[in-house]
């Protein structure tokens, strides 16, 4: 007999699970962008970085500590990889919006 695949009838997503599924989505699309996959225009990837902002929890002061026998200390700084990655988008939305020439 084969195991019976899919959801079950009445199998209802949780709202944070479909919450998880929509930013993935956002940080796809700036991935496929800045991979040059897809064209985005400057303000697509501006508005993309401040939602990802929201949603992305900041790890800027973010300290983990263990035992005072076995310390462990380890510090995250998500803003200098949020730059990184805001740079690389950001200069290729520039890049792109910028090649048209001006007005025709």
């Amino acid at each position: 007999m084969a195991a019976k695949r899919g959801r079950q009838p009445g199998f209802t997503m949780s709202p944070e699970h479909r919450i998880k599924i929509q930013n993935s989505k956002i940080l796809s699309t700036l991935i496929e962008h800045a991979e040059g996959l897809k064209e985005l225009s400057a303000s697509q990837v501006t508005a993309g970085l401040g939602l990802l902002r929201k949603v992305m929890p900041d790890l800027a002061s973010t300290q983990i500590t263990g035992d005072s026998e076995n310390p462990v200390h380890h510090k995250v700084e998500a803003d200098d990889a949020f730059a990184k990655l805001t740079n690389l988008l950001g200069g290729a939305a520039k890049g792109k919006s910028g090649s048209s020439g001006g007005q025709g």
